[in-house]
């Protein structure tokens, strides 16, 4: 009897359709189709409208706020484990509640950690993500989890610009490993902003370590949220005698008066991926897609091959 590979098929959540189908296009195969029904309340209950039984099945879901977009990521992997799928992978390129990966005060929750145990416990075989806030958030999972950079789509792009007097920038202590990787790829300097903040999302001051005078800065972070740290960080090196600041930041959640920040700040550009769909088009965003990295990683997956090749820092 000829044994066959499993077939892979590709499904979304409501608010990662845009990714999926690009995702879904780089892989050559369509996305597949799911209902949702939704009740009068606010319940909503997603459907396979195809069978899966026996198949690879990758969910495609980041789960940005509001918390429904994780509860759906979790309804539609227990519909395909009820359906009797053989491997349920849940794409997640954007982590969500990944800012809660330990316990900062007394009587809080470790948020990504609940996560893990619910993606565990609906039923998920695999995770796959890109750019956790945290590396260790990995053992948080029993499962597999293939941990991708972004650093695969950004390098080749600042390698583009050709900059001379290149540095390299992390807006915190805590992004500087991040900002070594790159400089250490790209041959450059480093310079770190120490920041300390009244409460969250509030920065009280800005200190830089390192020169930048002369320079050609890029900012590199996980993510951009309301935009103040770049924002204040761009400025501050000007001040300092830097030629131009460029900001690198994987997910742009952008809340809040984001936008406005970064129109108004001497940033020259900020680069993000398709992780999370922008609210609005802005003249000094660039938008670099992440979906032939994942359509490639999930083919690897698929087909049981290395993946090592695709982690380039």
């Amino acid at each position: 009897m000829l044994h066959l590979e499993p077939e892979a098929k590709i499904f979304a959540c409501s608010q990662s359709v845009y990714l999926a189908e690009k995702i879904a296009k780089e892989y050559g195969i369509p996305l597949g189709k799911i209902t949702m029904s939704k009740y009068s309340d606010g319940e909503f209950q997603p459907s396979y409208e195809e069978s899966i039984r026996g198949l690879r099945v990758f969910i495609v879901c980041s789960t940005f706020p509001t918390a429904d977009n994780l509860m759906e990521m979790l309804l539609m992997i227990d519909a395909a484990k009820r359906a009797s799928a053989r491997h349920i992978t849940a794409v997640i390129p954007y982590f969500g509640w990944a800012r809660q990966d330990r316990k900062d005060k007394p009587r809080v929750p470790i948020g990504a950690k609940l996560v893990a145990n619910l993606l565990d416990a609906a039923g998920a075989t695999r995770v796959m993500t890109m750019d956790l806030h945290a590396d260790q958030i990995q053992g948080f999972f029993e499962k597999p989890v293939d941990h991708l950079f972004a650093s695969t789509i950004f390098l080749p792009y600042v390698k583009s610009l050709g900059l001379d007097n290149l540095t390299i920038a992390s807006p915190d202590m805590g992004g500087s490993k991040r900002a070594y990787a790159y400089s250490k790829f790209l041959e450059s300097d480093v310079v770190i902003c120490y920041k300390q903040r009244k409460e969250a999302n509030i920065i009280d001051t800005m200190e830089l370590i390192g020169e930048v005078k002369g320079r050609n800065v890029i900012l590199v972070d996980d993510m951009i949220d309301t935009g103040g740290t770049l924002a204040k960080a761009a400025d501050l090196m000007i001040e300092k005698g830097a030629l131009s600041v460029r900001a690198i930041c994987t997910h742009a959640i952008l809340s809040g008066d984001a936008y406005e920040k970064i129109e108004k700040s001497k940033l020259l550009e900020l680069i993000v991926t398709d992780s999370i769909p922008l609210k609005k088009e802005s003249k000094k965003i660039r938008v670099l897609s992440c979906a032939p990295l994942f359509a490639e990683v999930m083919h690897m997956v698929h087909h049981n091959n290395s993946i090592s090749g695709k982690f380039i820092m």
